[in-house]
């Protein structure tokens, strides 16, 4: 009901009833449940076609917060909402997700206290926080799982950190790239059913939509094709095997090579190109062709409607989007790509941001969710 409400899909108690097929004694009960705990408010009238008119249902957006935070390899983007999404404060900086996790998350934490300082909030009234990390994560207990980029977090639990730290809040973690794909459908894309998000950073990851939702597969490591093996390559991986995708158009990747040039991250790469560095630029062009072969192989398997690149690197797009489209129009069956739109992304480095939102909103409004929001709103201290 929560869910269908925040959503505006049933703003009455009558239309509660119709869509979820419940008697209006059960709904009643229901709202009632969360008029008590202050998770929705009941104002206003609904325009009448005869008899009383009924009372419009809302989300109580100041009834808990929202905490996010996207980590990337070398930048993190943290926000503050309130229940219903809206921004309350924004912060980012850099950082090194290859520390050990503790350390990094002690950053995170810092981060959080000054966003809530800023907002004039407590840590008391933070329901859920949602963290992106560029790694396969297991879901849903939110367990990272032989990440390349930062071996250190192997086998460690997320939630279990900020627990200690947030005893009201649910804790939900994904990796980053699928939280950009969820963000950017969500705001720009709700039309599409399939569509990939391609990150192009320090590592290359892909976020997917199937039908609709957000696909992780079974395990939670669906797109990751940063580590998928390109033919004559044997560059080594950090990953423990050669060839990959990673490491030979990654950003880590490309500065690396051009590290006489003093890049030392995927954003001086970007920003070499930018400023017309024509070694920058070739690089990139490479990289790009690269990685527009290995889409090729992915758009005939799945058949997306879109595709969305995003990532510090995927910002010089002149160059990018024309060597990738060239990948991939070389080697893709034309069926495939007759309607397939290659655009980057609208919502750039908010991208993750949004997703974080939207997942933990999600996370929130679930049967599951419900249930411990309501114990978190009658518990001591509320």
């Amino acid at each position: 009901m929560l869910k269908h409400i925040a959503a505006g899909s049933a703003r009455t108690r009558v239309d509660l009833a119709r869509v979820m097929g419940l008697a209006r004694s059960t709904v009643s009960q229901r709202i009632d449940a969360l008029l008590a705990a202050e998770l929705i408010v009941e104002r206003g009238t609904a325009a009448s076609s005869g008899g009383r008119p009924a009372l419009l249902l809302r989300l109580n957006t100041q009834a808990g917060l929202i905490l996010s935070a996207d980590l990337g390899a070398t930048h993190a983007w943290l926000a503050l909402s309130d229940l219903g999404g809206q921004p309350l404060a924004e912060i980012d900086n850099d950082i090194t997700i290859d520390q050990e996790p503790r350390q990094v998350l002690d950053g995170v934490d810092q981060r959080f206290s000054e966003l809530l300082a800023k907002a004039g909030c407590d840590a008391q009234q933070v329901r859920v926080i949602a963290v992106g990390v560029p790694a396969p994560v297991e879901l849903p207990v939110g367990k990272v799982v032989s990440p390349p980029l930062m071996p250190q977090w192997d086998d460690y639990s997320v939630p279990e950190y900020f627990e200690e730290r947030y005893p009201a809040a649910q804790i939900v973690v994904d990796n980053d790239v699928n939280l950009m794909a969820r963000g950017e459908h969500q705001e720009h894309y709700r039309d599409v059913k399939h569509l990939l998000f391609v990150k192009f950073g320090t590592g290359i990851g892909c976020g997917i939509i199937i039908d609709g939702e957000p696909h992780s597969g079974a395990q939670g490591c669906a797109g990751d094709i940063g580590h998928i093996r390109l033919p004559n390559s044997d560059t080594p991986c950090r990953c423990g095997k050669s060839g990959c995708l990673e490491a030979v158009a990654g950003g880590g990747a490309l500065a690396k090579e051009l590290h006489y040039l003093n890049a030392a991250t995927a954003r001086d790469v970007a920003q070499l190109a930018a400023k017309g560095e024509l070694r920058a630029r070739r690089a990139i062009s490479l990289a790009a062709q690269r990685i527009g072969e290995v889409l090729a192989a992915i758009i005939s398997f799945a058949n997306p409607e879109v595709i969305i690149l995003g990532g510090s690197l995927a910002r010089f797009n002149e160059t990018l989007l024309a060597d990738i489209r060239s990948g991939i129009y070389n080697r893709a069956l034309p069926l495939a790509t007759r309607s397939l739109r290659i655009e980057t992304s609208k919502l750039d480095e908010r991208a993750g941001t949004i997703g974080a939102i939207s997942l933990a909103q999600q996370r929130i409004f679930s049967p599951t969710g419900v249930a411990k929001l309501l114990d978190a709103q009658h518990s001591p201290g509320k």
